[in-house]
């Protein structure tokens, strides 16, 4: 009995390092090597590290969706879910998603996996960054550098509504939101040079696309 007391004593004590019975049985109890046992334990040390960092990574977006939660006007799980898939992101913009109306967000998850997601957040903060060193530098919005900007701006746009402008006012309403973080206030003050780019680009092209009339192009 003794000794079934002593064996108990040693599986309970393997168990709280968080081996599994089968751990005990097959992987430690077998091995007479001291080296051997540390490299187990290495193991188990590595698997707990990594269950930590899993843990702590839960914990932030559980706090980060609790505030979204807070301070949205209604109960959303839709909009719960797609905040949780950009925190997994590590999209910086998570909480911007409570801005968006359903329609817009209907058009995103039909338009975008986590991967292509990821993919244009990139070309936009990018073409932002480009935004924020044409405006410093001075240079102007109908030069041929700010023209090159405007035509990548837009066809990024154009890609993101699939063609659907009736999507644009939408976006114009979205880009004012109020009560923004740094980084989106950053890219707000570049909205002056981004309209006056765009707008000698489409002037040039001859369109209206918030207006979806064709006008005499000048090219």
């Amino acid at each position: 009995m003794g000794k079934d007391i002593v064996k108990l004593h040693q599986i309970l004590s393997l168990k709280h390092l968080g081996f599994s019975l089968n751990d005990i049985k097959n992987r430690l109890i077998p091995l007479d090597a001291p080296a051997e046992i540390a490299d187990v334990l290495a193991e188990q040390a590595a698997a707990v590290r990594q269950k930590i960092e899993n843990l702590s990574e839960s914990l932030r977006e559980l706090e980060a969706l609790r505030e979204e939660v807070l301070q949205m006007q209604s109960v959303n799980f839709k909009k719960y879910a797609d905040i949780i898939v950009n925190l997994q992101m590590k999209n910086d913009f998570y909480w911007l998603i409570k801005h968006f109306d359903d329609q817009t967000l209907d058009h995103i998850r039909s338009h975008f996996d986590k991967d292509s997601g990821k993919a244009f957040l990139n070309t936009f903060l990018q073409l932002q960054d480009e935004a924020i060193r044409l405006q410093n530098a001075g240079v102007p919005a109908d030069s041929d550098e700010g023209q090159d900007f405007a035509k990548a701006y837009w066809s990024m746009i154009t890609d993101f509504t699939g063609g659907d402008m009736s999507m644009l006012p939408r976006l114009v309403k979205f880009g004012e939101v109020q009560n923004a973080d740094h980084q989106w206030k950053a890219i707000q003050d570049t909205n002056g040079y981004v309209e006056q780019a765009l707008g000698v680009y489409f002037s040039r092209l001859g369109i209206d696309p918030f207006q979806g009339e064709n006008k005499e192009g000048t090219e």
